[in-house]
């Protein structure tokens, strides 16, 4: 078994859409990145890259490559399974944490679990997300970005 740590942060801005968990939010700012800046999933691919010893998610989709501009991190979070695959991991189970103050991703917790566990081909109670705020401190709590960290075991197959 392997244990594999996760962080990722973008800023908030004003024209994109709000991606967490492969889950559209309704909010009025979205997230600052080269591809959706799903934080969320970009801290369970280093999670996951981390434990199997793979580098991290820049150096499998780098942000100066045309080719990730706009995409789904849903499909980076399948490639990173893939890769994971390849080399005899699965992933045991994962817990994450968004860090926003705002929006309350409670009522999409579920959804994100759903899409998530289908990514990874696990059964949906491997899966844990919460949300928590910083009581208005720093800049998730002044509202100007979201970050993520997420916790992955993975096991080698056989």
């Amino acid at each position: 078994m392997r244990v594999g740590s996760g962080y990722d942060v973008h800023k908030l801005t004003e024209g994109r859409k709000l991606i967490l968990g492969g889950v559209e939010l309704p909010y009025e700012k979205g997230l600052l990145g080269h591809s959706d800046a799903d934080v969320l999933l970009h801290a369970i691919m280093d999670a996951m890259l981390g434990a199997a010893a793979l580098g991290d998610i820049g150096r499998h989709f780098p942000d100066n490559d045309e080719a990730y501009r706009g995409i789904s991190s849903l499909l980076l979070l399948k490639e990173v399974n893939n890769l994971l695959k390849e080399k005899g991991f699965y992933v045991v189970n994962l817990d994450a944490t968004v860090i926003a103050e705002r929006p309350k991703i409670a009522p999409y917790v579920s959804l994100m679990t759903d899409k998530i566990s289908n990514m990874l081909q696990i059964d949906g109670s491997r899966v844990n997300i919460k949300g928590t705020t910083t009581e208005g401190l720093g800049f998730c709590g002044r509202g100007e970005g979201i970050a993520s960290q997420a916790t992955v075991l993975i096991r080698r197959r056989g």
